[in-house]
């Protein structure tokens, strides 16, 4: 830096002096540079008051870039150019204009636009004042989920608007100790995935699955659709019976369990967790234990489709000691807080 300093002093104190340099002055130095370079292999290395100096003087003369040797006219053009934009990124840097969003504002906006996309920037700003966040409507648009086409619903959200009014049926298979088969029968509610109701028979004629319906559902708490496969025991008897009771029977296609998957989960869960584990001994035998593992799923048993939350709901307890009350004869154990 000091050596930058004298040369500029110098040279303002010989142009007092001497007056302007001529031709010949510039030729000497021109040849003493030129003989410096020969000795110096490799290119020099400049410092960057080298290269503040070399761009000082560019912006001074522009003409000055004829008489330097040891780097190319480009070359300090670039370095007068960083160094405006080096200058103008510090003068920017200052604590001026709008403060920044902090990171949380910034994520919310974003949450919200994704929870939420049927909203606008003005609902989304709107949510926001209420939360006392204090931000233009230009930045909540600004910090937006962009989306391709117009807004619309996930099919999750499309298919909870409609669980309410839907329930499904299905009958599965039990052997018994004396080698017969016995029928069960499950109704499901999709809503929250609650077992509605449940029974057994020898027989499962159209007459009795229409009489599990009625007694699963009264008169003003009754589904809008019923979905169930093809089996034959869905007879004529049954379909009047939903017809009187407001329900529109909803069959799934042949050989497509998938489309009744709910209820196939829940007849699954059953054997998992019971029939496999115990001999049915009769008619009586079966609907006793139905009804209990029934009480069972829908009041302790946690399910990943409710978000590890129970059928009719189950509260988080945190104080207490901790007791294990025993299921289905010890098969399983529910724990709560006493």
């Amino acid at each position: 830096m000091l050596y930058v300093l004298h040369t500029i002093v110098w040279c303002l104190l010989r142009r007092l002096v001497h007056g302007p340099a001529t031709e010949v002055d510039i030729a000497a130095l021109r040849h003493q540079v030129a003989a410096l370079q020969r000795q110096v292999p490799g290119r020099p290395k400049l410092t960057s008051w080298d290269r503040l100096f070399l761009s000082a003087v560019y912006k001074v003369n522009p003409r000055s870039l004829m008489n330097i040797l040891i780097v190319k006219p480009d070359t300090v053009i670039r370095w007068h150019r960083a160094g405006f934009r080096l200058f103008w990124k510090m003068k920017s840097s200052r604590l001026a204009g709008r403060p920044k969003v902090p990171a949380e504002i910034r994520e919310l906006i974003r949450e919200m636009s994704i929870d939420n996309p049927l909203w606008g920037a003005p609902r989304i700003h709107g949510e926001l004042l209420k939360l006392g966040i204090h931000v233009s409507q230009s930045t909540v648009a600004k910090y937006m989920v962009r989306r391709c086409g117009p807004p619309s619903q996930g099919w999750r959200t499309f298919l909870q608007n409609h669980a309410d009014g839907i329930a499904a049926i299905d009958l599965f298979v039990v052997p018994t100790l004396g080698l017969k088969l016995l029928f069960g029968i499950v109704i499901l509610d999709h809503d929250r995935r609650k077992i509605v109701h449940v029974n057994a028979t020898y027989h499962p004629t159209a007459e009795w699955v229409a009489r599990q319906v009625v007694e699963a559902f009264p008169w003003e708490e009754s589904p809008r659709y019923l979905i169930r496969d093809r089996d034959a025991s869905y007879g004529q008897i049954y379909l009047n019976r939903l017809s009187a009771m407001g329900i529109r029977d909803q069959p799934t296609a042949p050989r497509s369990p998938w489309q009744n998957a709910y209820v196939e989960r829940v007849i699954g869960s059953i054997r998992r967790d019971l029939l496999d584990h115990v001999i049915v001994l009769n008619e009586r035998h079966l609907r006793k234990l139905l009804r209990r593992y029934v009480e069972y799923y829908n009041g302790y048993r946690t399910h990943l489709g409710l978000d590890k939350d129970t059928p009719l709901g189950r509260a988080v307890q945190a104080v207490g000691s901790i007791s294990a009350l025993p299921q289905l004869g010890g098969l399983h154990h529910a724990y709560v807080r006493t």
